[in-house]
């Protein structure tokens, strides 16, 4: 049982930055891999970027690589998703989830947040 909470969603113009938080509360937080996804309207869940539990294994989609940077502080349960270079095409809900690995899958996150959402305009 582990609840998550995704914060810090908004509207950004193109070019522009943001950063989201996920917290987390319930069970240990460490012992997870924890994994952004994100969702546009009329559209399937996607990868976005995932991190090992200790932090030390990172990987992302190709689409936000060298844009987007995942992090996590294991001892405020939180990861973050800090998003550079913002574009129209990011436009979505994103969500947070939590799972025993790292992979690029929803159907292998056990837990889920309720999502942010994030609004580009150009």
């Amino acid at each position: 049982q582990v609840q998550l909470v995704e914060s810090g969603g908004g509207l950004v113009q193109a070019g522009g930055s943001l950063r989201l938080s996920c917290a987390a509360s319930g069970r240990s937080f460490s012992s997870y891999s924890m994994g952004w996804f994100r969702q546009a309207p009329g559209k399937e869940r996607e990868f976005v970027s995932y991190i090992s539990t200790s932090g030390g294994i990172t990987f992302y989609a190709a689409s936000v690589k060298g844009r987007f940077t995942i992090s996590r502080d294991n001892a405020k349960n939180t990861v973050y998703l800090q998003m550079n270079s913002l574009k129209p095409e990011d436009t979505a809900v994103y969500y947070c989830a939590a799972g025993r690995y790292s992979t690029t899958y929803p159907r292998d996150y056990n837990y889920w947040g309720q999502g942010t959402q994030v609004t580009v305009s150009s």
